[in-house]
């Protein structure tokens, strides 16, 4: 890499609660000028303010590294944004060039990169062991809210366990500011245990920075796959005559290619190792939205495998219907942005009461509330509302889509139900699996629709006696 001045000095700037320029100094500030921005204007380099936002809403410090675009040119910067009374704190160092081309990474890093993307779920901390990042995917497969952890102590989410030593990996791993692989820790409220691996990032002076890690769901949780030549119980052939065996083997064999795929993608799309042509990163986000829905249709699958065992069964416990439904709204948060969607969550005062599986009822929520951003037009908005009596509570999850017809109401319901097998969309199990989910915790799922007047999704749980 190319610096521009070895001996430059931090550049300092400040921002207020909205996001907006206070003062800036030295490369900084000519940086965000020449980005369109201006002093008492919001933060015109986006990657800086995004930082900046992240590091307010959790209320520490993050440092990481940050490539912004400066005319023709990739500038690879390290950012340190705290907050502070009124606003935000940033330090800028590195302004180093972005290469065109970079040689190929050692042996270690690639396995690690390997590692990374055949994980189930990726996370990231600071140096102090907070969560800075969780993928939001994980929260609604495995049953937390990984909004909520964000800025959370990592052992708030794992409960880390010994290796045969007596030893903490993660311990001596932050001790030497190394790498570390094989903990064992316990999913904290599912009872699942995975496998935690992570490497150090450090700042441009060397110092530890925090933690990029991988968790890996361990096979333990699930039911013992029977040897390939021993017969197959009845009672394990759910449907389409394919054994569990069969979805455990194809989960675990799709997956970690599936991850690798759209982990490189990702990156050749956001042009880390460099500009390309835009037809070539526009190719490469194709491929990683490819990815991401083969992945969805691998989890649906194993979903499917699941409930449609004769002996499926959901836990019975209390949970608040409105807070999963404000959890799994900001789930969908980053989505709906993206999307130009606004989401109207319920109010933090609001509450019902009732018998269900919490990972399961957020899972029928995400699916609810990600279908009707992916079919509301820009600057559209989706409704989460409330409603209740004397038996069950309900939430209504409303769009301003297009609609369905009263003749396809119950067609998308079915096994690879869709309405139309041309439109973009998920894998036509979605809502199977969710309805299937509704009931067997003793409620339903229904959708009033029609066409031009967007569609309305009634999801309902039995009230807690």
């Amino acid at each position: 890499m190319n610096v521009i001045d070895p001996n430059l000095p931090l550049s300092i700037a400040r921002l207020d609660a909205e996001g907006r320029l206070i003062d800036a100094e030295g490369r900084l500030f000519e940086l965000n000028m020449r980005a369109g921005g201006t002093i008492g204007a919001p933060l015109a380099v986006p990657q800086i303010a995004t930082l900046a936002r992240l590091s307010q809403r959790l209320g520490i410090a993050i440092s990481r590294n940050v490539i912004a675009a400066d005319g023709e040119d990739d500038l690879e910067l390290w950012v340190r944004a705290e907050p502070e009374q009124g606003g935000v704190r940033l330090e800028v160092s590195g302004w180093r060039l972005r290469p065109g081309w970079r040689a190929p990474a050692g042996e270690p890093e690639r396995d690690g990169d390997f590692f990374r993307s055949a994980a189930d779920w990726l996370w990231e901390t600071d140096a102090s062991l907070r969560i800075t990042f969780l993928s939001i995917e994980a929260g609604a497969r495995y049953g937390f809210d990984s909004s909520m952890m964000l800025g959370q102590p990592l052992t708030r989410l794992f409960r880390l366990e010994q290796d045969e030593a007596g030893e903490l990996p993660i311990l001596s791993a932050v001790a030497a500011h190394g790498r570390f692989d094989g903990q064992k820790a316990e999913l904290r409220g599912t009872g699942r245990m995975v496998r935690l691996a992570a490497t150090p990032r450090t700042d441009p002076g060397g110092r530890f920075a925090g933690f990029v890690g991988a968790a890996h769901m361990l096979d333990q949780a699930m039911p013992a796959a029977p040897k390939v030549d021993a017969p197959v119980p009845a009672a394990a052939v759910p449907f389409g005559g394919f054994p569990d065996s069969f979805s455990q083997r194809l989960d675990r064999a799709l997956r970690g290619p599936l991850g690798k795929i759209i982990a490189n993608a990702d990156s050749i799309s956001a042009q880390t190792e460099g500009p390309l042509k835009p037809d070539y990163a526009e190719y490469a986000s194709d491929i990683a939205n490819a990815g991401r829905h083969l992945l969805g249709l691998v989890d649906d699958l194993v979903d499917l495998q699941a409930i449609e065992r004769d002996d499926f069964d959901t836990a019975d416990e209390e949970i608040d219907l409105a807070d999963v439904a404000r959890r799994a709204a900001g789930l969908l948060a980053v989505r709906a942005a993206q999307a130009e969607v606004r989401i109207d969550r319920p109010a933090m005062d609001e509450s019902i009461p009732v018998q269900g599986e919490f990972r399961r009822a957020l899972q029928v929520l995400v699916n609810l509330i990600g279908n009707a951003v992916r079919y509301s037009p820009p600057g559209g908005m989706v409704w989460i509302r409330l409603e209740r009596d004397e038996a069950r509570g309900h939430v209504i999850v409303a769009d301003q889509g297009k609609g369905i017809a009263q003749a396809d109401q119950e067609k998308i319901f079915e096994k690879f139900g869709r309405v139309d097998p041309n439109e973009p969309g998920g894998s036509g199990l979605g809502l199977y699996i969710a309805r299937r989910l509704a009931r067997a915790m003793g409620g339903d799922l229904v959708v009033d629709s029609a066409p031009g007047q967007g569609a309305r999704f009634v999801f309902s749980l039995p009230i807690r006696q």
